[in-house]
């Protein structure tokens, strides 16, 4: 068995996600953990941040509910409001993460979140990915060149086709996978004595 995290770097939720995937991971060190990008931010949702006027309620209750942080250049990002998120963009970069170091993708997912809602830094940059990558000690030229590859396109094409295929249809999912056996473990919001709960169930 192990586990799929399906997530979008750009979802709130799923930076609030972050504290309890971590969590999981650490306390199942031998269970696997695939990590898959979604597609939240494509096409006609591809428009400037101040369209969404959601965004900053969701995030006041994101933090209450799981204590995660957005940081100050992030709020920033909100109130300027011509910041454009786009998930292909998000998806390539955390593919070339993966790539690099794909025994780490979870911890590397949840960094990636944190460049983001904390740092206020563009998920469509390559310095954010050579930023991250320098950080947790990877070969930040490795990952540079992974995300401007032109295979990488059809990466996160695969990783799009793989959560459709689990079912996914929103972001953050956490399923137990085992052969054909897919039972959802988190949707949204769970912490970790929750996940382990259904966990111990299958």
């Amino acid at each position: 068995m192990k586990l799929v995290y399906v997530f979008d770097a750009y979802c709130g939720w799923s930076h609030g996600f972050s504290g309890t995937l971590r969590e999981v991971a650490s306390r199942h060190p031998g269970l696997p953990v695939e990590v898959v990008s979604g597609g939240l931010f494509m096409g006609r949702r591809r428009v400037p941040i101040r369209e969404f006027g959601y965004i900053q309620g969701a995030n006041a209750k994101i933090a209450e509910l799981t204590g995660a942080e957005f940081g100050q250049a992030y709020e920033e990002l909100i109130a300027d409001g011509s910041f454009v998120m786009d998930s292909e963009a998000a998806a390539r970069g955390f593919a070339a993460l993966r790539q690099v170091a794909p025994d780490r993708a979870a911890e590397l997912a949840t960094a990636l979140q944190a460049a983001f809602y904390v740092d206020g830094h563009s998920l469509s940059e390559a310095t954010t990915y050579r930023t991250v990558a320098q950080a947790a000690g990877l070969d930040a030229d490795a990952v540079v060149a992974a995300f401007d590859a032109p295979e990488a396109q059809a990466v996160v094409r695969a990783d799009f086709r793989r959560a459709a295929e689990l079912g996914v249809t929103g972001f953050p999912t956490l399923l137990a996978v085992d052969s054909d056996s897919v039972v959802p473990l988190a949707y949204g919001h769970a912490t970790a004595d929750e996940v382990d709960e259904r966990l111990a169930t299958h």
